[in-house]
């Protein structure tokens, strides 16, 4: 990630611009994590994790999760806001909070070893990747792959769109992405689709946007 994207992203939270968050628990998750065929004592990673409930459903699922945020004021704001008392403390590029099964590393992504995460068994990926500008997208997913043992699944959540002039009626470019991306080392299972329309961020466009929301399942073509 980018210095400038990491700065975007820092003020975002600085300014409380967080219409990204669910004040819920993600339905999606709820419906398709058991999916992935896991155990209570699997341990699991969430990529860009903000201050999100969905911590705290896998924690109830019996996993130990564990979530990077770059924004300390994220992280502060996750155990604040439901009355968890964690400790910190300095971990190599990250601060480190935690209490219970739930962990957060305060720091970049893209300084994350796979000594940082431990025995991962699966990813749970709400919009990450699809909230990454385009160009480091294809970084993004080479880094996750190097942290992370070769049998991690992953459960995608993407939010899309159609690109910039294209028309409402056009196929939306992300999912070919998906393809590209993930094809070469991932089974690639399209769970749902979910389809409608909401009013653009942007109040100068009045006319609602088509978005998707689609779950896919992510199994690695090659388990050792």
């Amino acid at each position: 990630m980018t210095g400038r994207d990491n700065e975007l992203w820092q003020q975002s939270w600085r300014d409380r611009e967080t219409a990204f968050h669910q004040k819920v628990t993600n339905p999606h998750l709820i419906k398709f994590w058991p999916n992935l065929g896991l155990t209570a004592s699997d341990r699991i990673f969430v990529p860009l994790c903000g201050k999100s409930l969905d911590l705290l459903w896998l924690a109830d699922q019996g996993h130990t999760v564990i979530g990077v945020e770059l924004s300390p004021l994220a992280a502060r704001a996750f155990f604040r806001e439901n009355r968890i008392q964690a400790s910190r403390r300095q971990v190599g590029e990250f601060v480190l909070w935690e209490h219970g099964r739930i962990s957060i590393l305060c720091g970049d992504f893209f300084q994350l070893k796979a000594a940082d995460l431990g025995d991962i068994a699966a990813v749970f990926d709400r919009a990450s990747l699809t909230a990454l500008p385009d160009e480091i997208r294809a970084d993004y997913l080479a880094h996750l792959r190097s942290i992370l043992p070769a049998r991690c699944k992953i459960l995608l959540l993407t939010t899309e769109e159609p690109e910039e002039g294209e028309t409402q009626s056009q196929p939306f470019a992300v999912a070919d992405e998906i393809a590209a991306l993930y094809t070469s080392t991932f089974d690639i299972e399209l769970s749902h689709v979910e389809s409608f329309f909401e009013a653009d961020p942007d109040p100068a466009i009045k006319q609602p946007v088509r978005v998707e929301h689609k779950v896919y399942l992510l199994t690695p073509k090659c388990i050792p």
